[in-house]
């Protein structure tokens, strides 16, 4: 460990989002450590966003191929497991981060092996096998502990053995029977993962569609797209009662199922990381979000030091928000630090300020179709109180034409009457996510949907949507 006790910044969590606030504070002028026990680049490096993209891209080149005249009959064989899960692997580093320790020091960030808690004003003890000790932050530390996953109150399931997410991006075979549970982005990207490897694959959900959270045509489309890959898709089936029985796991679901598995991946929700952090010993309650402002201060601590970013606030859980918040964090630290009047401000839409958190958060989900959205849905922003039209449409232009035979697709596009600038917008169909940035662009921005209608789409791609979705609209 190092013999350094005084930093500028102390980073509790090394993962994407704490590498990110570190970076830019340091950059900024500052001298910044993170704190990490496990390895460094986090879960999205190693157990989540990479290494679940690693074991569905061969699945859907394959079956993009299979929907192409010419390509398709060229076509022969399935997926070479062995060959994935290898890729796989390398993709996340085999488990090591070596090359993320060395990026990190070459960045001018200290790296401090150890498990980082709060135990005063700007004081962090680090915990490792050698013991204690603390290290005092001279403006700040930050809070960048991600999320850990939820267990659902089944009978039975802390008696046996189940997947995390962890579990079942690292696999190293794939299980002959496997169960899922839960219908959200983790768990339909999984249970497709798998079931184009090889696995029969059982997907319970307790709601009446896959991905509640989105436009209801997102979770049908999903639903058939898993169904078509073989994976039996139980809707509205709530899992009673999990045991152990002969090697594998027995699962019995209220409705009077019975299933047999090998496997059961509980992919249920997360929740913020804040147990084990010492929040009480600042006033906050352990195991709910760091409260922050749009800078990513942490509301209701004296003294203005702590700051959080990434799931651990619960704002928007996804990575590429976090690194966004992280960013922020980082340059709003260093410019006050300095005594910038701008970054004290904060001011909305400024790099200082988290301001696309609220209204413009992207997503994506990986499966065959895929899902990407951002903004509000049709029912959040009508909850939200804003006057909008729902314009809604086939994906049938051109370019889907040429993209896939019997390409199959939806989207819709929520406009704010009053400001008459979009709000949300969804795609669901074969390769949508690469239309997503523009709609993130546009809402953003907050480009009146009559100058949207001069950004001309090029012919014949599937990007051709936006002026079928302009036309229908009126423009």
């Amino acid at each position: 460990m190092e013999d350094q006790t005084e930093f500028d910044v102390i980073v509790i969590g090394g993962g994407p989002v704490g590498e990110n606030v570190a970076s830019r504070a340091v950059q900024g002028g500052l001298r910044a450590v993170i704190v990490e026990a496990d390895l460094l680049g986090g879960e999205c490096s190693y157990w989540a966003c990479m290494p679940s993209k690693a074991l569905l891209r061969p699945g859907t080149a394959l079956a993009a191929a299979r929907r192409v005249a010419g390509a398709k009959e060229a076509v022969t064989g399935e997926l070479a497991a062995a060959e994935v899960l290898a890729s796989r692997d390398a993709i996340a580093s085999d488990w090591k981060d070596d090359g993320q320790v060395s990026w990190a020091e070459g960045a001018g960030i200290t790296v401090v092996r150890g498990t980082g808690r709060i135990v005063g004003p700007r004081l962090v003890q680090v915990r490792d096998a050698d013991g204690e000790r603390e290290i005092q932050a001279t403006h700040a530390v930050v809070v960048c502990t991600g999320s850990a996953p939820k267990t659902p109150p089944v009978a039975g399931i802390d008696q046996v053995r189940t997947w995390t997410s962890r579990d079942a991006t690292s696999a190293r075979s794939v299980p002959r029977r496997l169960a899922v549970l839960g219908g959200g982005p983790v768990g339909v990207e999984l249970a497709q993962a798998w079931a184009r490897l090889g696995s029969k694959v059982t997907l319970i959900n307790n709601a009446p569609r896959l991905l509640a959270n989105f436009e209801g045509f997102a979770g049908d489309l999903v639903a058939d797209g898993l169904r078509e890959d073989g994976v039996d898709v139980l809707l509205d089936t709530t899992l009673e009662r999990v045991s152990a029985e002969g090697g594998g796991i027995a699962l019995r679901t209220a409705e009077g199922g019975r299933i047999k598995v090998d496997e059961l991946l509980v992919a249920t929700g997360r929740s913020p990381a804040t147990n084990e952090i010492g929040v009480e010993t600042v006033g906050l309650t352990p195991g709910q979000p760091l409260q922050v402002d749009d800078s990513g201060q942490v509301t209701g601590v004296d003294g203005g030091w702590l700051y959080a970013a990434g799931d651990v606030t619960g704002r928007a859980p996804l990575t590429h928000q976090g690194k966004y918040a992280a960013r922020v964090v980082g340059d709003v630290i260093a410019g006050r630090a300095a005594g910038s009047a701008e970054a004290r401000e904060a001011s909305p839409w400024s790099r200082f300020a988290a301001t696309a958190d609220h209204t413009a958060v992207p997503q994506v989900v990986f499966t065959d179709p895929e899902v990407a959205a951002v903004g509000y849905t049709s029912a959040s922003a009508r909850k939200a109180g804003l006057n909008v039209r729902v314009v809604e449409l086939d994906i049938a232009v051109a370019g889907s034409t040429l993209h896939a035979g019997g390409y199959r697709g939806r989207t819709t596009m929520i406009v704010d009457e009053d400001r008459r600038v979009l709000v949300g917008v969804t795609f669901a169909g074969y390769d949508v996510a690469e239309l997503l940035h523009a709609a993130t662009i546009a809402i953003v921005g907050e480009v009146p949907i009559d100058r949207l209608w001069h950004a001309v789409p090029a012919y014949p791609t599937i990007s051709e949507i936006w002026l079928r979705l302009l036309e229908e609209y009126g423009l």
